[in-house]
C-alpha cells in the first residue's frame, strides 16, 4: 500500500467513524466538561459556571477582551491553565456547539497541508443529546446572531444555518 492508498485509507475510517457515531471526536474533552471513565463527557460544575457568564457577559455587549480582562480579575485559568485568556479561545467557545449538548464532526477538512474551514466540501455530522448541555439552544442562537452582528465585514458575512 503506498502513502496515498494509506491516507485514503485513514481518511476512509475517520469518516466512518463520523457517520456510525463511534468517532472518539464526539466526546473530546473541552473547557467546562470533564471526560467520565466510560469516556463519556461529564459537566464540570465550576468551569459549566465560567462558561455560562462569557456566554452572558458576550450577550450584555461586552468584547472578547473585556471579557478576558474580567476572568483574569476573577483569577480563573484558561482552558490551557494560564493566568490571561486570550480573545481566540473564548472566540472558540463562543461558536463551540457542544455546549448545547450537540457534537458537529467534520468541522474542518485537511487540505494536505493546512485545515481549512469545512464550508460545504464535504458531509458534516450532528449528533444531538450525546452528553449533557450546559447553556440552552436560545442563548447559543443569540450568541451567534451577536457575532454576525460585531462582524467587522458584513458584506463578506456567509449567512449562518442552524442545524438545530
Amino acid at each position: 500500500m503506498n502513502m496515498i492508498q494509506k491516507s485514503e485509507a485513514i481518511k476512509a475510517g475517520l469518516r466512518k467513524g463520523f457517520q456510525d457515531g463511534s468517532s472518539k471526536m464526539a466526546h473530546r474533552k473541552c473547557y467546562g466538561y470533564n471526560v467520565g471513565p466510560d469516556g463519556e463527557l461529564t459537566v464540570n460544575p465550576d468551569e459549566a459556571q465560567v462558561v455560562c457568564w462569557i456566554f452572558e457577559q458576550y450577550l450584555y455587549g461586552n468584547s472578547l477582551g473585556k471579557i478576558a480582562a474580567g476572568l483574569e480579575q476573577q483569577g480563573i485559568l484558561s482552558p490551557t491553565g494560564k493566568a490571561k485568556w486570550n480573545r481566540e479561545a473564548i472566540d472558540k467557545l463562543l461558536s463551540n456547539e457542544k455546549y448545547t449538548g450537540r457534537v458537529l464532526l467534520q468541522k474542518t477538512v485537511s487540505t494536505g497541508a493546512i485545515q481549512i474551514e469545512n464550508d460545504g466540501l464535504m458531509e458534516r455530522y450532528l449528533y444531538t443529546g450525546s452528553h449533557e448541555a450546559i447553556i440552552s439552544d436560545e442563548l447559543f442562537r443569540k450568541v451567534q446572531l451577536e457575532k454576525l452582528k460585531r462582524t467587522k465585514t458584513p458584506e463578506n458575512t456567509v449567512a449562518m444555518r442552524f442545524t438545530f
